[in-house]
């Protein structure tokens, strides 16, 4: 399979590429006066761009989505582009899928369903074809049916990809050093294969409506029933958040769903660590009652608790107009290197943070500006991780949503609204048990291995060999000793006063007779 996929994808990507090679030429035999404009050529590229991504596949279309929100390496007019990316795809007859369904739930499928709209899917994308159906308690619910090629395609197109970035980095370490793709591609794959077993969508689906029962306007559809190629689920009725026509809600159940729909997704990026990482329109049904229905739970980010921490202090310093703190935050989502600066990062986001705090989403799109910290930090020398990606699309997308019901709405007061929450649930698990036994770890190992590397310290002193470096904030080294003979180790400010406070105390005693 990887062969076979590797050769369609040459295929298809050598088109794209004869298509530019024309389009150049053409310009070049045309009169200065007959020439298009720049942002036709800029426009049609970008499409062609995009067209080539979605025949690729589902895979590719995913990697587009989150190319979108990269504006370190991709122009603003392929971002564009990139933004009307869809997994919609063809329409293939029912009788494809059947083949399916016998095998995942048996060959008499049909007695789980009083009726099936086979003629015509509610959705069709690269990964699976959705019917609207009424199972056999005459329940309104939905089957979602892999396609059958999907899993192989997608898992050739994985390996494909793999060889291509380990020939980039090759290429182009130095670009690599601070965009780390193949890292990127990892945490993409990982979520895709979540995609590709329905029944991980299933239990994802669960945890999702537990997280949902305290919001009174977020709802999550019900797991019926699922395999890793079909699922039905209970029927969300409604339309897709961006064709919610302008009288059926009032303005206040307008502004209700979305700040809730903010204030869900916040709990799953700082307290659950586990969001839907593509609430794009498509993904949220709006009921007439006033409800949000997001469905679709395939596509899952999860994070660890440092890089939700790290990013909830991010959101902080925007809603608090301090640039200072959001580059602390920043720098600490990644790794600096050899060649970065911190400092000119902070003045980069010291200018625009003023610009950015008290936005409504229809003055400013923030999942974009987010990932506008990405350009600086790389243009600094500063590697984010590639969690941020599945965040920052997560956050473009949810933004996108809720900027179709209520544009007014500001992040920051929806931070607000969440914060007494959020903060309590981080209390509570600072103080369990597990995170009590972590810090007693931690302290256990500093008393174990302490004593012997503070003596290591006071010896390499004794004998001037001794360095140290203090960082600033931001990670800055202040020069602040001159090393002598040999490699010397790193001391902190703090564990050389400590040293030195021992030295003395120890002198003290020796001085006393005792």
């Amino acid at each position: 399979m990887p062969k076979g996929r590797t050769r369609r994808t040459a295929r298809i990507v050598s088109r794209l590429a004869g298509a530019e090679a024309a389009r150049a030429a053409r310009s070049r035999g045309r009169r200065p006066e007959a020439q298009p404009s720049p942002d036709a050529g800029k426009a049609e590229r970008a499409r062609h761009i995009r067209r080539t991504l979605e025949e690729l596949g589902p895979l590719y279309v995913k990697v587009g989505q989150i190319l979108a929100t990269r504006p370190d390496f991709v122009p603003q007019y392929i971002r564009d582009e990139l933004e009307n990316l869809n997994d919609k795809a063809r329409v293939e007859p029912f009788a494809r899928f059947e083949t399916v369904l016998e095998q995942d739930l048996g060959p008499r499928w049909r007695a789980g369903f009083q009726s099936i709209r086979t003629e015509e899917p509610l959705g069709s994308a690269s990964l699976a074809q959705v019917y609207k159906a009424v199972d056999a308690s005459g329940r309104a619910c939905v089957v979602k049916i892999q396609r059958p090629e999907a899993h192989e395609a997608v898992l050739g197109d994985m390996s494909v990809l793999k060889t291509a970035v380990r020939l980039f980095a090759k290429a182009a370490p130095h670009f690599n050093e601070v965009v780390d793709i193949g890292a990127m591609l990892e945490v993409l794959f990982t979520v895709m294969h979540d995609e590709l077993d329905f029944t991980r969508e299933a239990r994802n689906m669960k945890d999702a409506r537990k997280a949902a029962k305290d919001f009174k306007r977020v709802c999550v559809p019900k797991a019926l029933t699922a395999t890793p190629r079909v699922l039905v689920q209970t029927f969300a009725e409604g339309s897709p958040v961006n064709r919610v026509k302008p009288d059926e809600l009032s303005k206040k159940q307008r502004k209700a769903i979305a700040y809730q729909l903010m204030e869900f997704m916040f709990r799953g990026y700082f307290i659950d660590r586990r969001f839907h990482a593509d609430p794009h329109p498509g993904n949220i049904i709006v009921s007439t009652d006033g409800k949000a229905h997001l469905i679709d739970w395939g596509m899952v980010g999860r994070i660890d608790r440092g890089t939700s921490l790290a990013t909830l202090g991010v959101f902080l310093a925007l809603a608090q107009n301090d640039g200072a703190a959001m580059a602390r935050h920043w720098v600490s989502l990644g790794t600096a290197t050899p060649w970065s600066n911190p400092s000119a990062f902070l003045q980069d986001i010291s200018r625009i943070v003023p610009h950015w705090t008290d936005a409504s989403l229809d003055e400013l799109n923030f999942g974009v500006a987010l990932m506008t910290l990405l350009r600086y930090s790389s243009q600094r020398g500063i590697q984010i991780t590639p969690l941020t990606s599945v965040v920052g699309k997560s956050v473009a997308n949810i933004e996108g949503s809720v900027r179709c019901l209520y544009p007014k709405l500001k992040l920051s007061t929806a931070l607000h609204g969440t914060l007494r929450n959020v903060m309590r649930d981080l209390i509570l698990e600072t103080l369990s048990e597990e995170q009590a036994a972590q810090t007693a770890l931690h302290l256990l190992g500093t008393l174990i291995h302490g004593p012997a590397q503070l003596q290591s310290s006071l010896t390499d002193l004794s004998t001037r060999q001794l360095t140290f470096q203090a960082r600033n904030n931001l990670g800055d080294p202040i020069q602040a000793g001159r090393r002598h003979r040999g490699a010397a180790p790193t001391i902190s400010l703090p564990a050389l006063a400590l040293g030195a406070s021992w030295a003395g105390h120890r002198f003290c005693k020796k001085g006393s007779g005792s």
